[in-house]
Formats: structure tokens, C-alpha cells, sequence
């Protein structure tokens, strides 16, 4: 299970952050003050740090320095309010991934959360197998019995979402949260149709699956 580590002092919003994050199988961890949530993140040493840029005992732009100074590689989402001068090259540059501006929709803010840790995985640097299928995820490429196949972007996109959930029941709505994101809003009959679509690229016999599987009643799980 990934910890995610929330610095803000926005009690209210700690609290709607910690439940979806707790619904989508995430580990939350909640501080309110900048000091504090600087420490935790030194010694939890958490897999992602959501942090507000506004904070009590330490600004979020101190902690973003201070965590990339003291060589944590922790991917790092900063948090801002609707009036902050946000410069996001500034943020990049003192080790921010990714930032989000205040509202935002917890849609939203999941979508970012797996694109971050997709991209911080180790495993995005790997070459991944199962049956005679061969991924290179670095490279975004997908050969069977060493021929390339032409995979759409949500069809990759779907796959790598599978290979990086193996053996685990995925509900439609996780599927489309992760893989779609919050700025397209397909129904579920979306994912089932690309399911359907790689089933016939990469399964031995796509009528009966050994990799893609239906779940009844929740969704699909990758068996590699």
C-alpha cells in the first residue's frame, strides 16, 4: 500500500483528501503544520508529499527545497490557493512534480496522484513480460512474439495501468479515474470496449482471456 503524506492546515480539506485516498487504496498521512510535515516526510519517507504552499511553522516552497536538499526523491504536489502567485517554473525548479490550484476536484486531484507516482515508478524504466507479450516502458512500445504492435494511447495506457496493478480486483471507475483522468468523462462501457480491444491484440485466444479477466460485479483484474 502507497502512503501519501498531506501537509495543510485546511482541516476540512485534509479530511476530504484523506477519505478518497482511503478509498482508492492509498495510505494517508495528515499533518497541519509545515514543520512538522517537513519532519514526517524525512523519516515516513512516504511515496508522494501533497503540500499546501500557505503553511504554519514552514512554507511549502521551504519544504520543497529543504526535502530536495536533504536528497529525498519523494515526488512532491504542491497545493496552491486561487490568488498565489504561482510560477510553475519556480516550482519545478525547487523539485515540485506537479501542482494543482485551489478548488479542485478530488477527480482531479486522484488523476494527478497516479500520473506522478506513474511517472516516479521504478517500473517506468522497465521492460515488462507476460506470455508472449513484451513491454519496453520506457520506450512505450509493445511487441508480440518480437513483431510491434500498434497500441492507441488509451489502449498503452490501459495496459501499463494493468501491468502495474497485477493480480488486483480494479473497479471501472478506478480504471477511468486513472487511465482517462478527470478531463474526459467516458461512461464504463468505455473500458470495457478497450479491455475488449487488447483482448484481441495480446491475449493467446481473446474468446477465452488468461491475462485480462472479468471480475462480475466489480470489474477486470490482470493476471500476468
Amino acid at each position: 500500500m502507497q502512503t501519501i503524506l498531506v501537509i495543510d492546515d485546511d482541516e476540512s480539506l485534509r479530511d476530504t483528501i484523506a477519505v478518497m485516498l482511503d478509498q482508492e487504496g492509498f495510505r494517508p498521512v495528515l499533518e497541519a503544520n509545515g514543520r512538522t510535515g517537513f519532519e514526517k516526510a524525512l523519516t515516513l519517507k512516504p511515496d508522494l508529499v501533497l503540500v499546501d504552499l500557505r503553511l504554519p511553522g514552514m512554507s511549502g516552497v521551504e519544504i520543497c527545497k529543504q526535502l530536495r536538499a536533504a536528497q529525498l526523491r519523494t515526488p512532491i504536489i504542491v497545493l496552491s490557493a486561487l490568488g498565489d502567485e504561482v510560477d510553475k517554473v519556480l516550482l519545478l525548479e525547487i523539485g515540485a512534480d506537479d501542482y494543482l490550484v485551489k478548488p479542485f476536484g478530488t477527480r482531479e486531484l486522484l488523476a494527478r496522484i497516479r500520473a506522478v507516482l506513474r511517472r516516479a515508478s521504478p517500473d517506468a524504466r522497465k521492460v515488462v513480460h507476460f506470455s508472449d507479450v513484451e513491454v519496453d516502458l520506457e520506450r512505450r512500445l509493445v511487441r508480440r512474439r518480437g513483431e510491434e504492435l500498434k497500441l492507441t494511447p488509451a489502449e498503452y495506457n490501459l495496459l501499463t495501468y494493468f501491468l502495474q496493478n497485477p493480480d488486483r480486483p480494479l473497479t471501472r471507475d478506478m480504471i477511468l479515474n486513472s487511465v482517462w483522468g478527470y478531463e474526459f468523462f467516458p461512461n464504463t462501457r468505455t473500458v470495457d470496449a478497450h479491455v475488449v480491444k487488447l483482448r484481441q491484440k495480446l491475449e493467446p485466444d481473446p474468446n477465452t482471456p488468461r491475462h485480462f479477466l472479468t471480475v462480475h460485479g466489480v470489474g477486470y483484474r490482470f493476471l500476468p
